[in-house]
């Protein structure tokens, strides 16, 4: 095989890994808490990180959190401000209601509904950032916190399964240990909050584009090691010219 047909195919074998390793970087981020740890007893701030995942083009208008209405129920509930965006607090009259201490809750907030504004919804590429300060924290082992985002298309992803699942809520630990969440944002400072669609790109894209060129320019030195051995062993096999 001549030397350019070997490079080549090296370059192709290339592109075809860098695909493969760009493919699901890309499209492993999910919606996730920051910190996804808290003290019972205690009021904390719970950040969601909310990545647009469309691969179509449409953007994320609505984001709807829900909570516990049984013993995790969170007594209070309250929204930052997120600029472009209104907030909503659903409260429901509890079937039964809570004691927590000398405390009984007959109501709660369950639900903590944004909607985007025209202009201000989450474009390609961008991270939303959405919090809540709640408590107190009751004593459980765990608060799922299921959540809906919708798209402009009309369509709805529902993060409401079992970690590490296709769709994973968000998951509060209190007294139970953490599990490990492999595939979440986990940039730590998101360039983008709820903004525009036009804005920047967040932190995870940066990281998947510094790893894909990191990859681009290990097939590159190994086209060259390619081309070197095989200009190399032509040159050894070829036949020396009579005087």
């Amino acid at each position: 095989m001549s030397p350019h047909a070997v490079a080549a195919s090296a370059v192709a074998l290339g592109a075809a890994a860098l695909l493969a390793l760009a493919a699901p970087l890309s499209a492993s981020a999910h919606v996730s808490l920051e910190s996804n740890t808290a003290t019972p007893g205690t009021f904390d701030t719970l950040t969601f990180r909310v990545p647009n995942e469309s691969t179509d083009g449409a953007t994320t208008n609505k984001l709807t959190i829900n909570l516990p209405a049984d013993a995790g129920l969170l007594a209070s509930v309250k929204f930052e401000p997120v600029a472009g965006w209104t907030a909503e607090l659903v409260t429901t009259k509890l079937a039964t209601p809570v004691v927590h201490g000398d405390q009984t809750t007959t109501e709660a907030v369950t639900q903590v509904v944004w909607t985007a504004n025209p202009g201000s919804e989450l474009g390609a590429g961008a991270l939303g950032v959405f919090r809540l300060y709640v408590g107190p924290i009751p004593k459980v082992g765990s608060l799922k916190l299921p959540i809906d985002q919708g798209y402009s298309d009309g369509t709805t992803a529902s993060w409401n399964g079992a970690p590490n699942s296709e769709h994973p809520a968000p998951v509060l630990y209190v007294t139970d240990p953490p599990v490990a969440d492999h595939d979440a944002d986990s940039a730590p400072n998101p360039a983008v909050t709820a903004h525009p669609a036009t804005a920047a790109t967040g932190g995870d894209g940066a990281d998947v584009v510094a790893r894909v060129l990191g990859g681009a320019g290990l097939v590159l030195g190994a086209v060259g090691l390619v081309i070197a051995l095989s200009g190399r062993r032509t040159g050894a096999t070829r036949p020396a010219k009579a005087d």
